[in-house]
């Protein structure tokens, strides 16, 4: 059997520094000709964007809330076959997940027998770090940690001082990486926004730093494990149901329309033909379309050119009046409300404060300051005898019912949820989940790579 560098990269809290570990060290092994396959624990679309861009290879989420152990562990080994190296970004702390540790990187990491590199923020913390290391040393000694790699680490005396702890508990230590202004994000909108050019800038810095401060060709040696083995796609079946010849129109742009998994992408190609369009340009969709998937995004930050793309926003409506089927998640359904409120000062065009959009759904949607705030967490429902799983993580909420507030007079009220949507403890939550016609909506980000999506429309 095939033996690979492959390991996941963990923290014990966020904002330790994982992220730009990950993307260091997949950026400096791929320079060195390694074919790099990156994985991302969780429901993240952003950094599974950089790790797409900086490898070259398609990033892949890994989720033990959203999907099963067997098929988490199915993706990871279909991946992973032709890489050189597997990196997977943990998320969260290590031991952090949905209830406990359950969905956690560790349960992943488990799972899928990976060692883990531990990346450790040493600011101001020498000695102290003994007890944090021992703890995650022999807390799950199911889950092997490989070696540890400082981050924020103040001077080589101070290097000196960790790496005596290191050997004094009996881990491994890989290195580190200096204090460095460069190497510092800024706050993100809805995690690292992927149209903000500074995400990328210090790369070259970050390289350099790892590949001078980083034993890497020691980390690939302790990482060295069996491939997993991987067994054929069933060619028959494709996410429950036979391939066919369907005509699959996705919208994807760089920002408005960018949250789509992977292998909903692999699933549509083995259903069918799959074209794409940006809503942004106005033109107009096919109406021979047999399915129509509208995923997440940021429309909110584009409404006045998505509200300009009248023809567009027109043939979607025709599409969906006629009884086609459609998909619309987050911001999906964001465009097929009535329109997308704001504050003028900080609309990019000092406009009117309401932009319309396609007008599918009789609600409008506020992005204004007083009613913005965070809704997040992994959201599961049954509908048509599936099990549907996915999450929510948003900023815009559901605008006030009643009259709009511009020159239309439309009455705007919220229809009722066709399902009761749970959190991950199952408890019964708020988020709606619409069905008109053949149109299906919600705040939701569903993961559907275990699920007849057709099914969902009989």
């Amino acid at each position: 059997m095939r033996r690979v560098s492959q390991f996941l990269i963990a923290a014990p809290t966020s904002g330790s520094g994982k992220t730009t570990v990950s993307r260091g060290l997949m950026a400096l092994l791929t320079q060195k000709g390694l074919a790099v396959q990156p994985f991302k624990c969780g429901p993240d679309y952003i950094d599974t964007k950089y790790h797409t861009a900086v490898c070259g290879r398609a990033s892949i989420n890994l989720d033990t809330f959203m999907a099963s152990g067997e098929h988490v562990c199915e993706l990871y080994a279909r991946h992973a076959v032709s890489a050189d190296v597997c990196i997977v970004e943990g998320m969260m702390g290590m031991f952090d997940g949905y209830d406990r540790d359950r969905g956690s990187s560790a349960e992943i990491a488990q799972l899928l027998q990976l060692p883990v590199v531990l990346v450790v923020d040493a600011k101001s913390a020498a000695y102290s770090m003994a007890p944090l290391l021992s703890g995650f040393i022999h807390f799950r000694p199911d889950v092997r940690i490989a070696g540890v790699i400082f981050n924020r680490v103040g001077s080589p005396r101070h290097y000196e001082m960790l790496r005596e702890v290191c050997a004094e508990v009996g881990i491994t230590c890989l290195g580190y990486l200096p204090k460095e202004k460069v190497l510092e994000q800024e706050s993100r909108y809805l995690g690292l926004d992927f149209s903000r050019s500074k995400g990328t800038d210090a790369i070259g810095t970050l390289t350099r730093l790892l590949e001078q401060c980083v034993d890497w060709k020691l980390l690939l040696a302790k990482t060295a494990v069996p491939l997993r083995e991987t067994r054929e796609r069933d060619k028959e079946f494709v996410g429950g149901r036979k391939p066919g010849n369907l005509r699959i129109l996705v919208a994807r742009n760089e920002e408005s329309f960018s949250f789509i998994y992977e292998e909903h992408l692999e699933m549509l190609r083995g259903m069918g033909r799959i074209s794409f369009f940006d809503p942004e340009k106005d033109v107009p969709i096919a109406q021979d379309t047999d399915l129509l998937y509208l995923p997440g995004g940021y429309p909110e930050k584009h409404s006045m050119a998505l509200a300009g793309a009248r023809q567009v926003k027109e043939s979607v409506r025709e599409y969906i009046e006629r009884g086609g089927k459609t998909l619309a998640e987050c911001g999906g359904m964001i465009y097929l409300s009535y329109a997308i409120g704001y504050d003028k000062r900080e609309h990019e065009s000092g406009g009117s404060g309401f932009d319309r959009m396609a007008g599918v759904f009789p609600f409008y949607i506020s992005n204004e300051s007083e009613y913005r705030k965070l809704t997040l967490g992994y959201r599961s429902f049954d509908y048509k005898g599936q099990r549907l799983r996915g999450h929510e993580f948003h900023y815009t909420q559901f605008g006030k019912s009643g009259t709009a507030p511009d020159d239309s007079k439309k009455e705007l009220y919220m229809p009722p949820t066709v399902v009761q949507v749970y959190n991950a403890k199952g408890q019964p939550v708020n988020t709606p989940v619409f069905r008109y016609k053949n149109t299906i909506a919600s705040y939701t980000h569903l993961y559907w790579g275990e699920t007849d999506i057709m099914r969902l429309f009989e």
